[in-house]
């Protein structure tokens, strides 16, 4: 696919974006100190879910699209060392859907985005991404919870 395909889908998913997405997430391509934007590489928060140890937090997700996109998935980065057991230490998100057998074209930003914010509050034990997590999360889960509204303070509510 080329540049072009990949660019217009992204032109496209930012206007969809603009005129509906879901209360509380932002997702906005980088614009660079010359006004210029790069619809490769999309700055978002995710809020946490009311209800959730997840809730109160807004936490920063970058999506690095390829010239591949819609047919491979973005690259989804939460900060370095997010606490998440679906989360390497690189920020990296590991989720089905991100997988080359789980990706489909069809899904969306706003869908991406909507299915980390799930995995937040329901982490896939059988496919950890990071060891002591997933070892906090089976034996001790009172202080995983603890840990992730402890992290949930870390990124608090947008003014």
């Amino acid at each position: 696919m080329s540049a072009g395909v990949a660019r217009g889908r992204l032109s496209e998913e930012r206007k969809a974006w603009r005129r509906s997405h879901p209360h509380g997430f932002v997702a906005k391509p980088e614009t660079a100190p010359d006004g210029s934007v790069n619809l490769m590489v999309w700055h978002c928060i995710i809020p946490g879910r009311a209800g959730t140890d997840w809730e109160g937090g807004n936490y920063p997700l970058t999506l690095y699209f390829t010239e591949d996109y819609p047919s491979k998935a973005p690259k989804c980065m939460f900060p370095k060392d997010f606490f998440h057991l679906n989360v390497y230490g690189s920020g990296m998100v590991c989720l089905s859907i991100l997988n080359e057998d789980g990706w489909r074209p069809s899904i969306t930003v706003r869908q991406l985005l909507v299915g980390i914010q799930d995995l937040l509050d329901q982490p896939n034990p059988a496919s950890p991404a990071d060891h002591e997590e997933y070892q906090l999360f089976v034996k001790d889960p009172a202080e995983y919870q603890r840990r992730v509204r402890q992290q949930a303070k870390k990124y608090p509510p947008l003014v």
